[in-house]
């Protein structure tokens, strides 16, 4: 021990050198501590536990180990949480003012930046003077209204109700887009109890006009101000490259107007098909006004230039429907039978066929389609949705009934999106692949119907094409003569 040879070596000295220890150390030379040396000799308290393990100085080793943790642990402070007092609930009219002080104008339709009112401790300058006019700027948020937007800039209802009756009869408030800018001018008020009157306002109310309400003495009256457009198309044509849509991105064209060329091309070619080499043609509704600003519409037409062949798409309406029409005069085609479910491969076909669930041969009145579970499934043609629910052995399924007598079925589907009663087009999702009802694995059970008689899928053919004739075939070649003469660039 520590003590001992500390002991040891303070009493080696001898007797001649006792005198000369200092009194603190001679303590030490005492006979009660010689006894206390004499019996912890060979008593070792710190012992190496991965040595002599079983022995009477591990044991003796190991309990001193326990002791020490024990105390540790006894001595280690508490983990309670400690619970603070919780704030009393927000009142109504607290929550309102906390609302419109916050700073979240679309959100709240820009129904914010009340201030708190003045307390006591604010004393009040009478006698300083006003400005005898202010200009500011007010802008719409998404859900306002146009008389709200001029209150909450100081305008008095009374003129902020006639300012909106006026301006209403040009167009109608809710065709104001939202982020549109407002230029007043308040005048002077005779005392500073009453809100500042209306000289002036002046916003862009569309590309082709703005309007200006006025101060004419005791009145206001609205000057509207027409703007020359010019509607000119905007044509964007290049080479495919390495991609259509990065190309077409880099020619000028508007992300949603390639979207829009693709969904039309798709119906007459298989886009992934389209080579490097081919041209796009893209000729797209665009205003642009005399003061500079611009729009820029949807898709008027599609080209493709693929050597060999060139395909001409021009957007016609047909009896309030638009749709794509080619060169011809011929329509999209409506109701073409479309693979319900993409990157799949047959695994039961239409016919008699041993059952492996039910263990005996019976008619198997539809085509199975294997694919990964989760897949998305498509209506297969236009038409409208009879059943979607729980069917027994086909799990979650899906009927559609569509013109002619003609319907489809989905069956074993793990979730349906599709509503009974809704109106669905081919392509449109209406659930996913599972293994619902009598299944062995995820696939798609895919059946027709003629006058509610199974049929052979593989059998069937839905063909229809709308077809333009006479002086509406005339006034449509006329029209795509027109836009293909328009220069590239507008």
């Amino acid at each position: 021990m520590m003590i001992r040879r500390e002991a040891e070596l303070l009493m080696e000295g001898g007797g001649g050198t006792a005198a000369l220890k200092p009194r603190g150390l001679a303590l030490l030379d005492t006979p009660a501590i010689r006894r206390s040396l004499d019996r912890t000799q060979g008593i070792d308290l710190v012992v190496d536990l991965g040595a002599r393990i079983g022995s009477r100085t591990w044991w003796r080793g190991l309990a001193t180990c326990t002791a020490l943790c024990a105390i540790t642990f006894s001595l280690a402070p508490s983990f309670r949480p400690l619970i603070g007092a919780s704030p009393a609930p927000m009142g109504q009219a607290q929550a309102q003012q906390m609302r419109v002080q916050a700073i979240a104008p679309l959100a709240l339709g820009a129904d914010t930046g009340a201030h708190a009112p003045a307390t006591n401790l604010v004393e009040r300058l009478v006698e300083t003077p006003e400005r005898p006019q202010i200009r500011l700027t007010a802008s719409i948020g998404q859900g306002d209204g146009f008389a709200r937007v001029l209150e909450r800039a100081g305008v008095g209802e009374d003129q902020a109700r006639t300012a909106a009756d006026l301006v209403s009869q040009q167009m109608a408030l809710g065709e104001i887009k939202p982020g549109t800018r407002i230029d007043l001018t308040l005048g002077r008020r005779p005392n500073r109890s009453v809100p500042r009157p209306l000289d002036r306002l002046a916003f862009r109310a569309k590309l082709e006009l703005a309007l200006e309400v006025e101060r004419a003495g005791q009145a206001l009256r609205l000057v509207p101000h027409p703007i020359a457009v010019d509607e000119t198309p905007l044509r964007v044509q290049g080479r495919v490259g390495a991609g259509l849509f990065a190309a077409a991105r880099a020619a000028g064209a508007p992300a949603k107007v390639i979207e829009t060329y693709l969904r039309a091309m798709a119906q007459h070619v298989a886009v992934g098909a389209i080579r490097a080499g081919d041209r796009f043609d893209l000729i797209i509704a665009h205003r642009r006004a005399a003061t500079g600003e611009s729009e820029t519409g949807g898709l008027l037409y599609a080209g493709l230039d693929e050597g060999k062949k060139v395909l001409r798409l021009l957007k016609w309406d047909l009896a309030g429907k638009e749709q794509w029409f080619d060169a011809a005069g011929v329509g999209e085609r409506r109701g073409q039978m479309k693979m319900p479910v993409a990157n799949a491969h047959v695994t039961s076909s239409f016919g008699m066929r041993f059952h492996p669930i039910l263990g005996f041969s019976r008619m198997h009145q539809g085509i199975d389609y294997g694919a990964p579970m989760g897949s998305p499934i498509d209506a297969a043609t236009d038409g409208v949705v009879n059943f979607a629910g729980w069917h027994g052995g086909h799990g979650n399924y899906v009927q559609i009934r569509h013109p002619g007598g003609l319907g489809t079925g989905y069956a074993h589907m793990s979730r349906i999106v599709a509503h009974a009663g809704e109106h669905v087009r081919a392509g449109q999702l209406i659930g996913y692949v599972g293994s619902t009802g009598l299944s062995t694995g995820p696939h798609l059970h895919f059946e027709v119907f003629k006058n509610n008689v199974a049929v052979n899928p593989l059998s069937v053919k839905f063909t229809q094409a709308a077809q333009l004739a006479g002086g509406e075939l005339a006034r449509f070649r006329s029209t795509l003569a027109h836009l293909l003469a328009t220069r590239v660039g507008g």
